[in-house]
């Protein structure tokens, strides 16, 4: 719950409106949104890492520096530099942020794996995610509330620095509430170098190179478009910052009320059929944000939100236990990784494809005769590559699971 209010107070809204409050470039705004899984290329470095140092040693340390490192955030809208050279430093901090948070990610999702036992994960992390998206709820409506009052008011600049320095601090706490829990021995430090074994098993298990295939297409066509929904949102519909934290609380309240449910249902029926249904029903939703009239946009909100967030929620329980299910223990540091890195690398290339369309074509163009914005073409294209690449959910294997 306190690594929630970091990712509240230094994620992807926060950064889009550090980049709309710098005027970066919507192919920076793009940039921005890709980082996250561009970073997953170091997968295969930090898997190393984990096993080599141990994953609660790595975890601790890179996940507590990945927050720490937002500090010089607090100093950036006050520098006497030139906005350019503002801009140059936001990237620089926010990589550093994401990069040292994917070497923690790989390290504490292997120590999960090995803490918690297989027949309860999915009531365990449906009832953790419940807590941390309350967390998220919360303070994410008052991220956006405090946006958009200080936005007016004109000292957005002291509200972006707060923020900044309040995920910092959250991020300290963190460390001793990590020191705290247990490191069971498959999650110990093992002897060697690089284990290229484990690399090319992966490649080689029909079960791992399946989700590998379908976290490339899935997250591919999750990229095209999403690095523009918030800035689509702000700019073309207009919204507020408190609508759109308010947008973010309500899914966040509607993952709280469905993700031990969820996990209920994946310890009963296993994660791929989680998986299968959710990933149907999501490619409708860039569809709901195309043109909605404004006399609808708060009805929009609120469908999205309840829908979405309850398939976002599943989707992300399903995606995040079967990798689990998949990786042997010896090997899970690098399986892991190797599906981390697979969707990241995936995402931001598609990322990397929009961002250079929304650059390259007019704001607008004439389509069967009528004007589309293109984030709008973007959004039917993310939509079309989720429909396209859910089948392939279909053919996932998932290992015969210990029951409860």
């Amino acid at each position: 719950m306190a690594a929630e209010i970091v990712t509240a107070c230094a994620g992807g809204a926060v950064l889009t409106a550090w980049a709309l409050y710098l005027g970066c470039a919507p192919v920076v705004v793009a940039l921005l949104g890709a980082l996250p899984s561009l970073a997953q290329v170091i997968q295969i470095p930090s898997a190393w890492l984990s096993s080599s140092l141990g994953c609660r040693r790595v975890a601790i340390i890179a996940s507590t520096a990945s927050r720490l490192v937002l500090l010089p955030l607090v100093a950036l809208p006050f520098l006497e530099v030139t906005w350019s050279q503002k801009r140059e430093l936001l990237l620089l901090i926010a990589g550093a942020h994401i990069v040292l948070g994917v070497m923690g990610s790989n390290a504490w999702t292997t120590w999960m794996g090995a803490l918690v036992p297989e027949r309860i994960r999915g009531r365990y992390f449906g009832k953790r995610l419940a807590l941390t998206s309350l967390s998220s709820a919360v303070v994410g409506l008052a991220v956006g509330l405090t946006l958009e009052r200080t936005a007016w008011l004109g000292k957005q600049s002291y509200a972006l620095a707060g923020f900044a320095l309040l995920a910092a601090l959250a991020g300290l706490l963190t460390r001793p509430l990590m020191a705290r829990q247990h490191e069971p021995g498959s999650a110990r430090p093992a002897r060697g170098g690089l284990d290229r074994g484990a690399i090319r098993q992966a490649f080689r298990d029909p079960m791992a190179r399946r989700l590998i295939t379908y976290q490339a297409a899935w997250n591919a066509a999750i990229g095209v478009s999403a690095s523009f929904f918030a800035v689509h949102l702000l700019v073309n519909l207009r919204m507020s910052f408190s609508l759109l934290a308010a947008h973010a609380a309500g899914a966040a309240l509607v993952r709280m009320l469905v993700n031990a449910a969820w996990g209920k249902t994946i310890d009963r029926i296993g994660a791929k059929p989680v998986l299968v249904i959710c990933s149907f029903g999501l490619f409708l939703v860039p569809l709901l944000w195309l043109a909605p009239p404004p006399s609808a946009l708060r009805w929009v909100i609120a469908f999205d939100a309840l829908f979405a967030g309850t398939l976002w929620a599943g989707h992300g329980q399903a995606t995040f236990q079967l990798p689990l299910a998949i990786a042997p223990d010896e090997q899970r540091p690098y399986y892991l990784a190797i599906f981390a890195a697979a969707g990241g690398v995936a995402f931001a290339l598609a990322a990397a494809a929009g961002g250079l369309m929304a650059h390259l074509l007019p704001t607008k163009l004439i389509m069967m005769g009528k004007p589309i914005l293109t984030v709008q073409l973007l959004f039917v294209l993310s939509a079309a590559g989720r429909l396209l690449s859910s089948p392939l959910a279909i053919r996932l294997q998932e290992p015969a699971r210990v029951r409860a």
